[in-house]
């Protein structure tokens, strides 16, 4: 059950859920408890023939076309999203990345190696089993592998990387060297500059289809502060949402949303907790009347 000194703030979170045109139900399962060399010339060599030395350059012509095709073998696949945007990539052995919006991977697919470096921003997994081709991830200074399994790793601004398992199981290598092992059903904040070793924490599936809400467009909410739900707006696209009172900023709120309405989050917003809105260009400003 939910914390019954506070049922004002969860009347108020349910009725945000249920007024807003963009919420769909999450149901009543969701609990808050839940979420807690270089070459030196030889100058004493034989001088060559003219003909030999031609066979000799066309023997280094070629070395150098195949090198270079070698070399374009090994060159990474970048793929990226706009603010809004969401793509699926499809990789050459089955395996799958689904982008969130502003993100960037870079992709090398080459000989025993499968690699992606997450530049920033979130991307789902979907990694086709392969116990010879281990599949890493780089999110900055951590390391992410597996032979074959379902995962998000999210990558934001000054945070440390997310790596949530969906199914399956994954390794993750800390800066610090730290190693830790991930099962299906597991969160793992990989620390900044923290010299302890991480620790996955078990999350409930309906927490999963929460954090996962993004593959279909949506924003899912579960108590966050309304600061915080502007904030994971902002990710998507303008408008943006600007919570002048600071009271109004740490209202909660919980329900399902589409990614590209702040607009309409905002109008429900302000409808339920008796808030002013104002469009100013690109801002939607809320803010409380002064008693």
């Amino acid at each position: 059950m939910g914390d019954v000194r506070r049922p004002g703030a969860l009347l108020r979170a349910q009725a945000v859920f249920l007024r807003s045109e963009a919420a769909g139900a999450l149901g009543n399962r969701y609990d808050p408890a839940d979420f807690q060399i270089e070459a030196k010339a030889d100058i004493s060599a034989p001088q060559v023939s003219r003909r030999r030395l031609l066979m000799a350059g066309s023997g280094m012509a070629a070395a150098v076309i195949v090198g270079g095709l070698g070399f374009g073998l090994l060159m990474p696949q970048a793929y990226a999203t706009e603010r809004g945007e969401r793509r699926l990539v499809r990789l050459e052995d089955g395996s799958s990345i689904f982008l969130n919006t502003d993100t960037r991977v870079s992709v090398r697919y080459a000989g025993g190696v499968r690699s992606v470096d997450l530049v920033k921003g979130e991307a789902f997994f979907t990694v086709a089993p392969d116990a010879k081709r281990p599949f890493t991830v780089e999110a900055g200074e951590d390391r992410i592998s597996t032979g074959g399994a379902s995962f998000c790793v999210r990558l934001l601004e000054d945070r440390p990387a997310r790596i949530l398992v969906d199914e399956g199981q994954v390794s993750a290598t800390a800066a610090a060297g730290h190693n830790v092992l991930l099962r299906a059903g597991t969160r793992l904040d990989m620390a900044l500059d923290s010299p302890g070793r991480p620790r996955p924490v078990p999350i409930s599936a309906e927490e999963i289809i929460r954090d996962l809400a993004w593959r279909d467009g949506k924003i899912a909410f579960q108590g966050e502060t309304l600061a915080q739900a502007a904030e994971a707006f902002a990710r998507y696209g303008d408008p943006s949402i600007e919570i002048r009172d600071e009271a109004l900023r740490q209202e909660q709120v919980t329900g399902l949303f589409a990614a590209n309405d702040p607009v309409g989050f905002s109008k429900a917003i302000a409808s339920l907790f008796g808030a002013h809105l104002v469009r100013q260009g690109s801002s939607i400003v809320l803010s409380r009347p002064a008693a």
